[in-house]
């Protein structure tokens, strides 16, 4: 049974109890709470009594509010020292160790004991919880250890192995600005005038428009963990919120977005349509490519995603081949690892691609095993030119070979087209969309 007071979203009362036997996932981890929440000498862990008196205090707090009293914000201690040295009690509930252990508390506030963590493992960590659905809950733990609120929350995402408060987050981190803003960053806000209303903390996810509006937040709010565009720097008190970055970042500030291996030339280019063009659009716009965007970055691959790439490459003293708008390795090297320079202001739009009639479609009977012809080479180039040359080892050449099926092949697939329309044979319809 469930009992939520409406007039509070803080006081939650479970009394679920799981069967001994059952080996499913929820049954585990009530057992594994409840083990944590049973007294000392019933084999409980030490961390309850500390629990049950900060139930007891929110619970008396409650009361007196709606008796029509003030509760009063000085009934848990502040985090490090007393009220005089050290801001107020954070909304979140005081520092602690998994499962809330606060015996020596303050070992855990110590920065520099953390691991170091990839901005990869910080985004998969905290899209967990939004799988997971984990409740909110100030005074509540979940099954790996981490106290189920924002800050909290934020803990777990960074790997800190104690849940720290909205207060003590900055210990563990650095001041940075908004355009330095990169997935796994957090936007953090402290209410010194009223900490117990209002101090919150989200965890960056990448900007989701070009003009730097709206951004990706993962949070921990109630009722629970969600994922969702917000507007910059959140709902309310925007003006408030400071961007940190984590110091324990593996590989520095500038360590990668979620995919740090290239993914190949085909993902890219006229047709593709998925993920990786959408995180190189958002790259580009970190680097200064937001005005070749009037919607977007997203999916579909289109002549802004070739101009924004085309100016990063020029930015790097490429020319020719090298800035042809289509990212290679070293174009998504850079990018992902923070190289090079950044597109200015004052660059020009690149020029569209030269205007070029298609050559005329020879006809199906040019291709296939045992053509040898100026087409099959004329189609190899192309295939190159397009980004689709990784079959070949040698070549491309006049004579039909396996790389020539394999790369139209993976050419066809990039439009989209599946069974007979990607054999790897070229057609009228791939022709005419590869010279295009």
């Amino acid at each position: 049974m469930t009992l939520t007071d409406p007039l509070s979203p803080l006081i939650e009362f479970d009394e679920v109890e799981p069967e001994e036997d059952c080996i499913c996932g929820g049954c585990r981890a009530r057992r594994l709470a409840r083990l944590h929440a049973a007294p000392v000498h019933e084999g409980g862990h030490a961390a309850a009594r500390s629990l049950r008196r900060r139930a007891a205090v929110l619970v008396a707090a409650v009361g007196t509010a709606i008796g029509g009293g003030t509760a009063a914000t000085a009934a848990a201690p502040t985090p490090g020292g007393s009220s005089s040295a050290q801001p107020p009690q954070s909304p979140q509930g005081e520092v602690s160790g998994p499962y809330g252990e606060s015996d020596g508390a303050r070992s855990y506030a110590a920065p520099g004991t953390a691991q170091p963590v990839t901005r990869a493992q910080i985004i998969q960590r905290a899209q967990s919880w939004v799988d997971q659905g984990v409740p909110y809950g100030m005074g509540r733990y979940w099954t790996d250890g981490y106290r189920q609120d924002c800050s909290g929350f934020v803990s777990m995402a960074w790997g800190l192995g104690s849940s720290q408060t909205t207060w003590t987050l900055p210990d563990f981190a650095e001041r940075i600005t908004k355009n330095d803003l990169q997935p796994g960053d957090v936007l953090l806000y402290n209410n010194p005038a009223n900490p117990q209303s209002g101090s919150h903390v989200t965890l960056f996810g990448g900007w989701t428009d070009s003009s730097r509006t709206r951004y990706l937040a993962y949070e921990q709010t109630s009722p629970g963990t969600r994922k969702r565009a917000t507007p910059y720097a959140y709902w309310n008190n925007s003006g408030g919120y400071v961007p940190y970055r984590y110091t324990g970042l593996s590989g520095g500030s500038s360590d990668g977005a979620p995919a740090t291996a290239f993914p190949g030339a085909d993902k890219f280019g006229p047709g593709a349509n998925n993920a990786y063009v959408t995180q190189l659009g958002r790259m580009l716009v970190q680097r200064g490519g937001s005005r070749f965007y009037s919607e977007g970055p997203g999916p579909r691959w289109g002549e802004a995603d070739r101009k924004a790439t085309q100016a990063f490459q020029v930015a790097q003293g490429w020319r020719g081949a090298e800035a042809d708008g289509l990212p290679g390795k070293d174009t998504w090297d850079y990018l992902v690892n923070g190289k090079g320079r950044n597109i200015a202001a004052g660059t020009p739009l690149p020029p569209p691609p030269p205007a070029a009639d298609a050559p005329a479609f020879p006809g199906a009977g040019a291709f296939g095993p045992g053509q040898e012809n100026d087409s099959v080479r004329q189609l190899g180039e192309q295939l190159v030119r397009k980004g689709f040359g990784g079959s070949y080892t040698v070549g491309p050449g006049p004579r039909w070979g396996e790389a020539d099926r394999k790369a139209t092949q993976a050419f066809q697939l990039a439009q989209g087209w599946r069974g007979a329309e990607a054999d790897g044979y070229p057609g009228p319809d791939t022709w005419r969309r590869l010279f295009s």
